[in-house]
Protein backbone atom coordinates (compact mmCIF):
# COMPACT_ATOMS: atom_id res chain seq x y z
CA UNK A 1 0.00 0.00 0.00
CA UNK A 2 1.51 3.49 -1.11
CA UNK A 3 2.06 5.44 1.91
CA UNK A 4 -0.03 8.68 2.12
CA UNK A 5 2.11 11.84 1.37
CA UNK A 6 1.05 13.69 4.64
CA UNK A 7 3.53 11.67 6.79
CA UNK A 8 6.86 12.88 7.87
CA UNK A 9 8.64 10.77 6.28
CA UNK A 10 7.44 10.74 2.57
CA UNK A 11 7.43 14.74 3.00
CA UNK A 12 11.24 14.78 4.32
CA UNK A 13 12.29 12.40 1.33
CA UNK A 14 9.94 14.68 -1.27
CA UNK A 15 11.79 17.57 -0.19
CA UNK A 16 15.62 16.14 -0.10
CA UNK A 17 15.00 14.20 -3.61
CA UNK A 18 14.10 17.71 -4.92
CA UNK A 19 16.56 19.85 -3.20
CA UNK A 20 13.81 22.37 -1.94
CA UNK A 21 13.08 23.61 1.55
CA UNK A 22 9.82 25.16 2.84
CA UNK A 23 9.76 28.75 1.87
CA UNK A 24 8.57 31.45 4.41
CA UNK A 25 7.76 34.19 1.64
CA UNK A 26 5.09 31.72 0.65
CA UNK A 27 4.12 30.60 4.60
CA UNK A 28 4.72 26.68 3.90
CA UNK A 29 4.45 24.55 6.76
CA UNK A 30 3.50 21.01 5.64
CA UNK A 31 1.09 18.96 7.37
CA UNK A 32 1.99 15.52 8.69
CA UNK A 33 -0.71 13.95 10.99
CA UNK A 34 -2.79 11.56 9.16
CA UNK A 35 -5.73 11.93 11.72
CA UNK A 36 -5.88 16.18 11.42
CA UNK A 37 -5.69 15.41 7.66
CA UNK A 38 -9.06 13.08 8.21
CA UNK A 39 -10.10 15.42 10.60
CA UNK A 40 -10.57 18.12 8.66
CA UNK A 41 -12.03 16.52 5.62
CA UNK A 42 -14.65 14.93 8.12
CA UNK A 43 -15.80 18.32 9.14
CA UNK A 44 -15.48 20.08 5.81
CA UNK A 45 -18.52 18.00 5.02
CA UNK A 46 -17.34 16.95 1.20
CA UNK A 47 -18.76 13.87 -0.94
CA UNK A 48 -18.59 12.90 -4.77
CA UNK A 49 -21.04 15.98 -5.74
CA UNK A 50 -18.94 18.59 -4.25
CA UNK A 51 -16.21 20.95 -6.27
CA UNK A 52 -13.47 21.67 -3.71
CA UNK A 53 -11.43 24.17 -4.27
CA UNK A 54 -8.10 24.64 -2.31
CA UNK A 55 -5.10 27.04 -1.37
CA UNK A 56 -1.56 26.36 -1.63
CA UNK A 57 -1.64 22.41 -1.99
CA UNK A 58 2.14 21.97 -0.61
CA UNK A 59 2.97 18.54 -1.58
CA UNK A 60 0.17 17.47 -1.89
CA UNK A 61 -0.76 15.90 1.58
CA UNK A 62 -4.68 17.50 1.81
CA UNK A 63 -5.18 17.16 -1.70
CA UNK A 64 -4.82 13.71 -1.80
CA UNK A 65 -7.18 13.24 0.52
CA UNK A 66 -9.81 15.77 -0.92
CA UNK A 67 -9.32 14.35 -4.40
CA UNK A 68 -10.44 10.96 -2.74
CA UNK A 69 -13.29 12.03 -1.18
CA UNK A 70 -14.32 14.77 -3.54
CA UNK A 71 -16.39 15.16 -7.03
CA UNK A 72 -13.11 17.13 -7.98
CA UNK A 73 -10.30 19.84 -6.93
CA UNK A 74 -8.90 23.10 -8.25
CA UNK A 75 -6.19 23.70 -6.20
CA UNK A 76 -4.54 27.09 -6.61
CA UNK A 77 -0.57 26.65 -6.18
CA UNK A 78 1.60 30.15 -6.34
CA UNK A 79 5.10 28.43 -6.08
CA UNK A 80 6.27 26.76 -9.44
CA UNK A 81 8.71 24.75 -8.12
CA UNK A 82 5.93 21.97 -6.52
CA UNK A 83 4.12 21.95 -9.77
CA UNK A 84 5.49 19.08 -11.07
CA UNK A 85 6.37 17.22 -7.36
CA UNK A 86 2.54 17.95 -7.31
CA UNK A 87 1.41 16.81 -10.60
CA UNK A 88 3.64 13.40 -9.64
CA UNK A 89 2.32 12.98 -6.33
CA UNK A 90 -1.48 13.13 -7.42
CA UNK A 91 -0.79 10.85 -11.14
CA UNK A 92 -3.25 8.82 -9.89
CA UNK A 93 -6.06 11.33 -9.57
CA UNK A 94 -8.06 12.33 -12.82
CA UNK A 95 -10.48 14.47 -11.11
CA UNK A 96 -7.86 17.24 -10.06
CA UNK A 97 -6.49 20.45 -11.60
CA UNK A 98 -3.54 22.44 -10.00
CA UNK A 99 -3.26 26.06 -11.09
CA UNK A 100 -0.06 27.82 -10.77
CA UNK A 101 -1.72 31.40 -10.21
CA UNK A 102 -2.43 33.45 -6.69
CA UNK A 103 -5.79 32.89 -5.92
CA UNK A 104 -5.99 36.69 -4.66
CA UNK A 105 -5.62 37.61 -8.38
CA UNK A 106 -7.69 34.72 -10.26
CA UNK A 107 -11.13 35.21 -11.40
CA UNK A 108 -12.64 32.73 -9.18
CA UNK A 109 -16.46 32.66 -10.79
CA UNK A 110 -14.82 32.15 -14.28
CA UNK A 111 -12.75 29.03 -12.61
CA UNK A 112 -15.57 27.57 -10.98
CA UNK A 113 -18.05 27.81 -13.60
CA UNK A 114 -15.19 25.71 -15.83
CA UNK A 115 -14.60 23.11 -13.53
CA UNK A 116 -18.04 22.48 -11.85
CA UNK A 117 -19.80 21.01 -14.02
CA UNK A 118 -22.79 18.98 -13.38
CA UNK A 119 -21.55 19.22 -9.01
CA UNK A 120 -24.35 20.54 -7.02
CA UNK A 121 -21.41 21.95 -4.05
CA UNK A 122 -18.73 24.51 -4.28
CA UNK A 123 -16.23 24.38 -1.05
CA UNK A 124 -13.09 25.87 -0.23
CA UNK A 125 -10.83 23.29 2.00
CA UNK A 126 -7.12 24.53 2.75
CA UNK A 127 -4.59 25.24 5.18
CA UNK A 128 -3.68 28.35 4.53
CA UNK A 129 -0.71 30.50 4.67
CA UNK A 130 -0.55 32.91 7.66
CA UNK A 131 0.76 35.48 6.36
CA UNK A 132 -2.24 35.75 3.94
CA UNK A 133 -5.03 34.00 5.57
CA UNK A 134 -7.04 37.15 5.92
CA UNK A 135 -6.86 39.06 2.58
CA UNK A 136 -7.68 35.16 0.79
CA UNK A 137 -11.08 34.83 3.21
CA UNK A 138 -12.16 38.42 3.25
CA UNK A 139 -11.36 39.01 -1.03
CA UNK A 140 -12.67 35.47 -2.08
CA UNK A 141 -15.82 35.98 0.38
CA UNK A 142 -16.02 39.48 -1.34
CA UNK A 143 -15.38 38.18 -4.95
CA UNK A 144 -17.85 35.29 -4.76
CA UNK A 145 -21.31 33.48 -3.29
CA UNK A 146 -20.66 30.54 -5.17
CA UNK A 147 -18.67 29.11 -2.07
CA UNK A 148 -20.96 28.22 0.20
CA UNK A 149 -18.75 26.51 2.85
CA UNK A 150 -15.17 27.06 4.00
CA UNK A 151 -13.17 25.17 5.96
CA UNK A 152 -9.65 26.55 6.73
CA UNK A 153 -6.60 25.76 8.97
CA UNK A 154 -5.73 29.11 10.54
CA UNK A 155 -3.31 30.19 13.15
CA UNK A 156 -4.92 29.43 16.13
CA UNK A 157 -5.50 33.58 17.48
CA UNK A 158 -7.02 34.29 14.04
CA UNK A 159 -9.43 31.65 14.79
CA UNK A 160 -10.55 33.02 17.87
CA UNK A 161 -10.83 36.71 16.25
CA UNK A 162 -12.96 34.96 13.21
CA UNK A 163 -14.67 33.25 15.82
CA UNK A 164 -14.90 35.71 18.03
CA UNK A 165 -18.35 37.22 20.14
CA UNK A 166 -19.22 40.48 21.33
CA UNK A 167 -18.41 41.36 25.03
CA UNK A 168 -15.27 39.32 24.29
CA UNK A 169 -10.98 39.89 23.85
CA UNK A 170 -11.20 38.32 20.65
CA UNK A 171 -14.38 40.16 19.44
CA UNK A 172 -13.19 42.79 16.47
CA UNK A 173 -13.86 44.13 13.38
CA UNK A 174 -13.21 40.56 11.42
CA UNK A 175 -15.23 38.91 13.66
CA UNK A 176 -17.89 41.05 12.27
CA UNK A 177 -16.76 41.39 8.38
CA UNK A 178 -17.05 37.21 8.30
CA UNK A 179 -20.26 37.10 10.97
CA UNK A 180 -22.09 39.72 8.74
CA UNK A 181 -21.84 36.28 6.10
CA UNK A 182 -21.57 33.55 7.50
CA UNK A 183 -21.63 31.52 10.46
CA UNK A 184 -17.80 30.79 12.12
CA UNK A 185 -16.78 27.93 13.88
CA UNK A 186 -14.04 26.55 15.32
CA UNK A 187 -14.03 22.53 14.49
CA UNK A 188 -10.50 21.33 15.52
CA UNK A 189 -7.36 22.20 17.33
CA UNK A 190 -3.62 21.60 15.52
CA UNK A 191 -0.99 21.87 17.97
CA UNK A 192 2.05 23.09 15.79
CA UNK A 193 3.71 19.99 16.52
CA UNK A 194 1.91 18.77 13.44
CA UNK A 195 3.81 20.55 11.00
CA UNK A 196 7.04 20.28 9.09
CA UNK A 197 8.27 22.99 9.34
CA UNK A 198 6.68 23.45 13.02
CA UNK A 199 5.46 26.77 12.85
CA UNK A 200 5.72 29.19 15.89
CA UNK A 201 2.21 29.11 17.17
CA UNK A 202 -0.67 26.51 17.30
CA UNK A 203 -3.11 26.12 14.86
CA UNK A 204 -6.57 25.65 14.33
CA UNK A 205 -9.68 24.92 11.55
CA UNK A 206 -12.56 26.58 11.47
CA UNK A 207 -15.69 26.43 9.12
CA UNK A 208 -17.59 28.73 7.62
CA UNK A 209 -20.90 28.09 6.49
CA UNK A 210 -22.24 30.98 4.68
CA UNK A 211 -26.25 31.83 5.09
CA UNK A 212 -29.01 31.48 2.58
CA UNK A 213 -30.53 34.02 3.97
CA UNK A 214 -28.17 36.50 6.00
CA UNK A 215 -30.20 37.58 9.11
CA UNK A 216 -28.97 41.24 8.62
CA UNK A 217 -27.96 43.10 5.45
CA UNK A 218 -26.43 46.86 5.01
CA UNK A 219 -27.91 49.21 2.69
CA UNK A 220 -24.29 50.15 1.77
CA UNK A 221 -22.01 46.87 2.45
CA UNK A 222 -18.70 48.83 1.18
CA UNK A 223 -19.34 51.54 3.65
CA UNK A 224 -20.47 48.96 6.18
CA UNK A 225 -17.20 47.48 5.74
CA UNK A 226 -15.28 50.02 6.16
CA UNK A 227 -17.62 51.54 8.76
CA UNK A 228 -16.70 48.43 11.38
CA UNK A 229 -12.92 48.94 10.84
CA UNK A 230 -13.12 52.37 11.72
CA UNK A 231 -14.90 51.43 14.83
CA UNK A 232 -11.81 49.32 15.97
CA UNK A 233 -9.09 51.90 15.03
CA UNK A 234 -8.02 52.03 18.76
CA UNK A 235 -9.95 48.67 21.20
CA UNK A 236 -9.22 51.18 24.29
CA UNK A 237 -11.04 54.09 22.79
CA UNK A 238 -15.41 54.43 23.45
CA UNK A 239 -17.02 54.04 19.83
CA UNK A 240 -17.56 57.75 19.66
CA UNK A 241 -13.73 58.70 20.15
CA UNK A 242 -13.13 56.13 17.24
CA UNK A 243 -16.03 57.37 15.09
CA UNK A 244 -14.76 61.17 15.74
CA UNK A 245 -10.93 60.31 15.06
CA UNK A 246 -12.12 58.76 11.32
CA UNK A 247 -14.01 62.65 10.84
CA UNK A 248 -17.47 61.73 11.65
CA UNK A 249 -19.64 64.10 13.38
CA UNK A 250 -19.28 63.67 16.99
CA UNK A 251 -23.32 65.19 17.66
CA UNK A 252 -24.56 63.09 14.69
CA UNK A 253 -22.64 60.05 16.53
CA UNK A 254 -24.37 61.20 19.83
CA UNK A 255 -27.93 61.50 18.21
CA UNK A 256 -26.83 57.79 16.41
CA UNK A 257 -26.72 56.26 19.51
CA UNK A 258 -29.67 58.13 21.36
CA UNK A 259 -32.09 57.05 18.59
CA UNK A 260 -30.92 53.34 18.50
CA UNK A 261 -31.18 53.38 22.39
CA UNK A 262 -27.47 52.51 22.93
CA UNK A 263 -25.47 53.97 25.77
CA UNK A 264 -22.78 57.01 24.67
CA UNK A 265 -19.71 55.66 26.70
CA UNK A 266 -20.18 52.05 24.54
CA UNK A 267 -17.24 50.44 23.41
CA UNK A 268 -17.11 48.75 19.56
CA UNK A 269 -17.03 44.99 21.58
CA UNK A 270 -19.94 45.29 23.28
CA UNK A 271 -22.19 45.86 19.97
CA UNK A 272 -23.77 43.07 18.33
CA UNK A 273 -23.21 42.79 14.28
CA UNK A 274 -26.98 44.19 13.82
CA UNK A 275 -26.19 47.36 15.93
CA UNK A 276 -22.99 47.51 13.49
CA UNK A 277 -25.31 47.22 10.12
CA UNK A 278 -28.07 49.86 12.01
CA UNK A 279 -25.17 52.22 12.72
CA UNK A 280 -23.84 52.48 9.32
CA UNK A 281 -26.90 52.61 7.76
CA UNK A 282 -27.60 55.86 9.82
CA UNK A 283 -24.14 57.26 9.62
CA UNK A 284 -23.62 56.35 5.89
CA UNK A 285 -22.28 59.39 3.58
CA UNK A 286 -21.21 60.96 6.91
CA UNK A 287 -17.83 61.32 6.46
Amino acid sequence: MQDKIGNKNVIGKELNKNNLKAKKKFGQNFLINQDILNGIVSKSLIDKDTLVIEVGPGLGSLTEHLCENAGYVLAYEIDEQLLPILEDNLSRFNNKTIINKDILEVDIEADIKKYQGNLKNVYMVANLPYYITTPIILGTLEKTKMIRRYTLMVQLEVADRICGKPKTKDYNALSIAIGYRALATKVLDVNRRNFMPAPNVDSAVIRLDLYDNPPFTAKNEKHFFKFIRECFTQRRKTLVNNLCSNNYDKDKVKEMLRKLNIKESVRSEELSIEDFVLMSDFLEGEN
